[in-house]
């Protein structure tokens, strides 16, 4: 007598194997920060064509007057990125608030890079070993995330290809913060965007 079981356990495997492998091809290299769920294609810094603050006129930066100046001058980077991947810049605009307050050469004890506090592949952050190696091994360098207009934009498709892939903004900004403090970071983000915009 032949036992369904027997031919249901090989295909549960294969099922299981075929998963997982999707998922490290999704997710190369696994990390241990969160955000590294997507890792963004990065052009070199000179392709990313972004208006200077000073070529964009003030009527075209739709961020809110209320963000304090620290984050008002990167309006020109905030409003490009916004509108390159479609998100509301005042969105841009408190997760920078809440990560560096503006500073672009804000640096965390775990090693996060620039305005955005974007994971390098070198620093700190080189110590996060992941099972196939160095966890950022497919980062910039923090050289290139120290400067503000690459840090936003690599930041920023970050964070869009977290909420495509999780598909809720609240989700993705847990994903994007810090591991382990479950939804307060997203939180302390959703509340900077609703009294600042």
């Amino acid at each position: 007598m032949n036992h369904p079981s027997k031919a249901i356990f090989p295909a549960v495997i294969v099922g299981i194997l075929l998963v997982v492998g999707i998922s490290r091809l999704l997710l190369s290299p696994p990390s241990v920060v969160q955000a590294s769920d997507v890792e963004p294609t990065t052009p070199p810094a000179e392709q990313v064509n972004t208006p200077q603050p000073e070529e964009m006129a003030s009527d075209d930066c739709t961020l809110s007057n209320r963000y304090p100046e620290n984050i008002q001058q990167w309006c020109a980077y905030i409003q490009h990125a916004a509108t390159e991947h479609q998100l509301d810049p005042n969105l841009i605009a408190a997760v920078m608030l809440q990560e560096s307050g503006g500073n672009p050469d804000a640096y965390s004890r775990s090693g996060a890079v620039g305005l955005m506090q974007v994971m390098p592949r070198d620093g700190k952050a080189a110590e996060f070993m992941c099972v196939n190696g160095p966890c950022f091994a497919n980062r910039p360098s923090s050289q290139e995330l120290f400067d503000p207009q690459f840090n936003i934009e690599y930041g920023v498709r970050m964070l869009v290809g977290l909420i495509q892939r999780k598909g809720d903004v609240r989700e993705a900004l847990k994903s994007y913060g810090p591991m382990d403090v479950g939804y307060s970071y997203a939180d302390k983000v959703l509340t900077i965007y609703q009294n600042y915009r």
